[in-house]
């Protein structure tokens, strides 16, 4: 029988940054002991609810493979605020969590903007001297660099005025009521945190699903990120009627395919 996932939670940063964050972990069990355990990174105001978390989360339970998501300060039930938000940030509370509740070799699951934290978590943790600990990357629509290469081109006169007037701006978003809010600061963070200027060492394979019938993140984009790995190891499979969000069954079959396919050891 599966056992259900244990509620945890870490304070990440000190004094007036500290925040509490949610997570949701499975230890493992079984001959999943010798299989890498995988760590959810969600996209930008998704949470661990989603489908494909959970879809993910409950694949992990019956092989007894460990198995970790969280939510970013503020986004699902982590604390903090969502506007204080950036890429260093929510990289900081990635790397926590990554150290509080795994241990062993994991393999990143990034969806969306998940998929540029992880390829900065791969980076931090290569200068640590832990790269060991990534088994393999699963890239789900990755947006690597997007407030740099695929928001500041179509911004709008308004919303260069708006962050320079209010420092955020606001859009409407299918995927909720609320719209999306985009700050200077994270304008300004994702410069400090690129990844598309020079080769990923990685030292892990990495499988990359992208939707081509994406509005958000265009597959030429997934093309680009190939450019900046190595050529070895390196999957890219394109879905002509993907979307998004790939939260269709098909399309998480095909995400948990790509975790299997990862071997358990190098």
């Amino acid at each position: 029988m599966t056992m259900n996932p244990i509620a945890k939670e870490l304070t990440v940063g000190d004094g007036n940054a500290a925040r509490p964050i949610a997570a949701l972990m499975r230890a493992a069990t079984g001959i999943g002991r010798d299989l890498p355990g995988v760590v959810w990174l969600g996209g930008y105001r998704s949470d661990m609810s989603g489908s494909k978390a959970v879809a993910l989360c409950d694949k992990a339970g019956e092989e007894g493979r460990a198995a970790l998501r969280f939510d970013y300060s503020g986004h699902g039930a982590s604390g903090g605020e969502f506007r204080e938000g950036t890429i260093s940030r929510w990289l900081e509370e990635s790397l926590a969590a990554f150290d509080t509740f795994t241990s062993g070799p994991q393999i990143l699951v990034g969806s969306s903007m998940g998929g540029w934290v992880a390829l900065r978590m791969v980076q931090e943790l290569r200068k640590r001297g832990e790269g060991e600990r990534i088994a393999g990357l699963v890239l789900i629509a990755p947006a690597p660099d997007f407030t740099l290469e695929l928001m500041e081109p179509e911004l709008t006169e308004a919303q260069r005025e708006a962050l320079e007037r209010d420092g955020y701006y606001e859009e409407p978003t299918p995927y909720g009521p609320d719209p999306n809010v985009f700050t200077r600061a994270l304008f300004e963070d994702g410069r400090k945190n690129r990844v598309l200027e020079g080769l990923i060492e990685t030292g892990a394979p990495v499988h990359i699903i992208q939707g081509m019938a994406d509005p958000d993140v265009p597959w030429q984009h997934a093309l680009k990120l190939m450019e900046h790995l190595p050529s070895e190891n390196v999957t890219l499979t394109l879905i002509r009627d993907g979307d998004h969000r790939l939260s269709r069954d098909e399309d998480i079959a095909r995400i948990l395919a790509a975790v299997e396919s990862i071997p358990a050891g190098s």
